[in-house]
């Protein structure tokens, strides 16, 4: 975790779409790139990944911005799991929050040399959590994760105790935190902040002419927040997905995945009539 100031919160931040003629006179003759979160973001949360599907008429949405602007899907999910859930071809995929991206002539991993440590960790939190109902233990490629959403109120912290218990005796991996999950990643100083940045400089989309837009709606996607706004006002955007406020480095805000879904089908319209 960074030792970053507390964020401001999301109350009072301005509504991508109720204010979307104000968030576009923002925009101005900028292209977007835009970058999108997956659970939660797109689709709501639910209590097993695999249940969390994508809306036809959203997935509709995306295929059309992709013909009008760059457009990437930013998940913590596993790569092959997100683009299979997303569904659509050449679109960029940064998967396992960025650690394993690939797009059309694209294809970078990073931190493959703590394959084997993620491989032991995930074994002892196996023995450890067996007997804990509805602990869920997903392994992806570059990341551990452990779901607390089907755990009895009372055996939650536990859970977190145990992965911290595990995590202590694998310095190469960090554990990292969300609604109802606890993750342990490679110790290295990558997230979903900097594989954004990676993308615009490896896209060429770095330059004052493209304005990067990033829609999220959990912790791990205040990386993306907090290195959007370290390029400086009006560089790049954030816009938090939840409700209710709650502290964001995010300067604008949507409620639920309705409203993100909403806001993506206006900003798809605006562009094609532009």
């Amino acid at each position: 975790m960074t030792d970053q100031q507390p964020p401001a919160s999301t109350e009072g931040k301005p509504s991508a779409l109720v204010r979307f003629d104000a968030f576009v006179a923002m925009l101005g003759d900028r292209r977007p790139a835009v970058f999108l979160d997956y659970d939660g973001t797109l689709t709501p949360i639910v209590e097993r990944p695999d249940l969390a599907l994508l809306d036809e008429s959203v997935r509709a949405v995306i295929r059309r911005l992709v013909g009008l602007c760059p457009v990437a899907v930013v998940s913590g999910r596993d790569l092959e799991d997100v683009a299979r859930h997303v569904g659509i071809n050449d679109l960029i995929y940064a998967g396992s929050h960025g650690f394993d991206i690939r797009g059309p002539g694209l294809r970078t991993q990073i931190g493959e040399e703590y394959l084997g440590d993620l491989d032991a960790a995930e074994a002892d939190l196996l023995r450890h959590l067996h007997g804990v109902e509805g602990a869920l233990v997903e392994r992806k490629r570059f990341a551990i994760a452990i779901h607390t959403r089907r755990v009895v109120p009372d055996r939650k912290a536990s859970v977190g105790d145990t992965v911290r218990d595990v995590a202590a005796a694998f310095p190469n991996l960090r554990v990292t935190g969300g609604k109802e999950i606890h993750e342990l990643r490679p110790n290295v100083p990558w997230d979903k902040g900097k594989a954004v940045l990676s993308l615009l400089d490896t896209l060429g989309l770095a330059g004052p002419e493209t304005l990067p837009l990033y829609l999220g709606d959990d912790e791990t996607d205040e990386d993306a927040f907090r290195a959007l706004a370290a390029c400086g006002e009006g560089r790049g955007v954030g816009i938090r997905v939840m409700d209710p406020p709650a502290p964001s480095a995010a300067g604008w805000s949507l409620k639920d995945p309705a409203e993100a879904g909403a806001f993506l089908d206006r900003l798809a319209v605006w562009l094609a009539e532009g």
